[in-house]
C-alpha cells in the first residue's frame, strides 16, 4: 500500500537545487521508503548497519575518497546517507567536497536523532543544508470520512493530492497512532508491533545515543513520561517517582526531543492577565507509541478508558505536524491559576486561533465560554476559535466560533 507523503513535494523541489539535504524524523516514520521513492543514488550508506559504521569509523578518509571516485563527466551524482548521526564525522567530508564542487554531488542525509551531530561539533552545515523533518500520518495522508478540508492551519494543501486510504475512524486511529508501518500492518499485528517499537526501537535508539548511564531508571522515567503526556511538565513529580535528580529528568526529556520522540507545548505568555501558568506541556509524537511505552494496550479500551485526553493529544500531535510541516507558526496552550484553560492556541503570522478539544458529539455554547472570553480579550490579534469534536456537521457556537468535526480540522 503505497501512502502519498505531504513532504514529498518539498523534496522533489529542493532536490533540483544542489544544496545538502537532510532529512530528521522518529524511527518508523518513512524516512528511508521515502527517500527510497525519490532517489536513485549513485553511492549509499546505511550506519545502522555495523559493517558501514564500522569501515567509516576505522578509516575517516575512506568516504570522501569513495565519493571522489565517481566519475567526473557523467552529471552530479547522488550519495545517501541513512542514520548520518552515527558517523557525525562524514559531516566534514561532506562539507569539504561540497565546497570543493558544489555542483559535482547532490548529498541526501537522513537520521533519527540531532543531539550526537549537534554535540560532535557538527554545525548541521549552514548555508549549505536544507533540514527537512518527517513525521507521522496527517489528517491529509490519512483523510477521514469527509475527505481533507483544513481550517486552522494555512497549508500549501493544493500541491498534494492525497491517497485514497481507507477512512479508518478516530477510536483507532487514537488506539493504534499514525506511523505508516503500523497503518499497513494487518490489525491483528498492530498491537504486537507497538509494544516492539516502545522495547526494541526506543531501547536501541537510546542506547546508541549513549547518554544514559542507568537504564532500568531511564525505563521507569519512559513509562512515566508516557503516561504524564499531554500534562505539564512535573520534574519534581518525575524525580521523585523515579529516584533521579531533576537534572537527569531534564536531561532525559530533552533526550526525548532530539531524537523527535516528543515535543513540548509552550504556554502562552502573551496576554495581559496576571495569573498565567507558565509551564510547558509535553507530548509524545504519536499515540500509538504513547500507549506502549506507558505500559498500556493499545486498543480502544485503552483509549475509551480517558477519551478526552486522548482526543486533546492526538489533535495536538496533527497541528504540531502541520506547523512543522508549513514552516510556520507556533502551538500553544493557555491557562490561568484561576481555572480559564484553552487546549491550543495557533500561533501565525502574529494572529492567534484558539481551539478546545472536546469528546462530544453535540458540542453546545458552553464548551465555547473560554474561548468568548479570550478572543474578547485579544481583539486585536483573533478573529475566529474553533472547537474541534465528533459532531457529524460543522455549527456556530456563537458569531466568531465554530465547532467542526476532528476530520474537518
Amino acid at each position: 500500500m503505497h501512502i502519498s507523503r505531504f513532504i514529498t513535494h518539498q523534496l522533489e523541489a529542493g532536490l533540483q537545487h544542489p544544496y545538502i539535504h537532510i532529512l530528521f524524523g522518529a524511527r518508523q516514520t518513512g524516512k528511508t521508503t521515502l527517500l527510497s521513492d525519490l532517489l536513485t543514488p549513485d553511492l549509499a550508506y546505511n550506519f545502522a548497519d555495523p559493517e558501514d559504521r564500522s569501515r567509516m569509523l576505522a578509516q575517516p578518509g575512506l568516504f570522501r575518497r569513495e565519493c571522489e571516485a565517481l566519475p567526473v563527466d557523467q552529471g552530479r551524482k547522488t550519495i545517501f546517507v541513512d542514520e548520518a548521526q552515527l558517523v557525525p564525522l562524514v559531516l566534514d567530508a561532506i562539507q569539504v567536497l561540497y565546497d570543493r564542487q558544489p555542483e559535482r554531488f547532490c548529498f541526501v542525509l537522513c537520521g533519527s536523532s540531532a543531539r550526537k551531530l549537534r554535540e560532535s561539533g557538527a554545525n548541521l552545515l549552514p548555508g549549505r543544508s536544507l533540514l527537512h523533518r518527517l513525521q507521522p500520518l496527517m489528517l491529509a495522508e490519512r483523510p477521514g470520512p469527509g475527505g481533507y478540508a483544513p481550517h486552522v492551519a494555512d497549508l500549501p494543501v493544493n500541491a498534494f493530492k492525497p491517497t485514497l486510504e481507507p477512512a479508518n475512524d478516530l477510536v483507532e486511529r487514537m488506539a493504534f497512532g499514525d506511523l505508516p508501518g503500523i497503518f499497513r500492518a494487518p490489525p491483528e499485528l498492530r498491537e504486537s508491533l507497538l509494544r516492539s517499537y516502545a522495547t526494541i526501537y526506543l531501547e536501541e535508539e537510546i542506547r546508541r545515543e549513549g547518554y544514559v548511564k542507568d537504564w532500568g531508571a531511564f525505563l521507569n522515567f519512559l513509562k512515566l513520561a508516557a503516561m504524564e503526556s499531554g500534562q505539564c511538565l512535573n520534574y519534581a513529580k518525575i524525580a521523585r517517582e523515579t529516584g533521579l535528580s531533576q537534572p537527569t529528568v531534564k536531561s532525559h526529556y530533552q533526550l526525548l526531543e532530539d531524537m523527535f520522540v516528543g515535543f513540548r507545548v509552550q504556554a502562552f505568555t502573551q496576554s495581559s492577565r496576571k495569573n498565567l501558568l507558565g509551564h510547558a506541556r509535553f507530548l509524545f509524537f504519536d499515540l500509538g507509541v504513547r500507549h506502549a511505552a506507558a505500559g498500556l494496550r493499545p486498543v480502544a479500551d485503552t483509549v475509551l478508558a480517558t477519551p478526552g485526553s486522548c482526543f486533546e493529544q492526538w489533535v495536538g500531535m496533527e497541528l504540531h505536524r502541520r506547523i512543522s510541516y508549513a514552516n510556520r507558526g507556533r502551538l500553544h496552550y493557555f491557562r490561568t491559576r484561576d481555572g480559564m484553560e484553552i487546549d491550543y492556541i495557533l500561533e501565525q503570522d502574529d494572529q492567534w486561533i484558539p481551539i478546545e478539544v472536546k469528546w462530544t458529539e453535540h458540542p453546545d455554547p458552553k464548551d465555547a465560554r473560554h474561548l468568548k472570553t479570550f478572543l474578547a480579550e485579544h481583539p486585536g490579534n483573533t478573529s475566529e476559535g474553533y472547537v474541534v469534536c465528533r459532531c457529524v456537521r460543522p455549527a456556530k457556537l456563537a458569531p466568531n466560533i465554530t465547532a467542526i468535526p476532528w476530520w474537518m480540522l
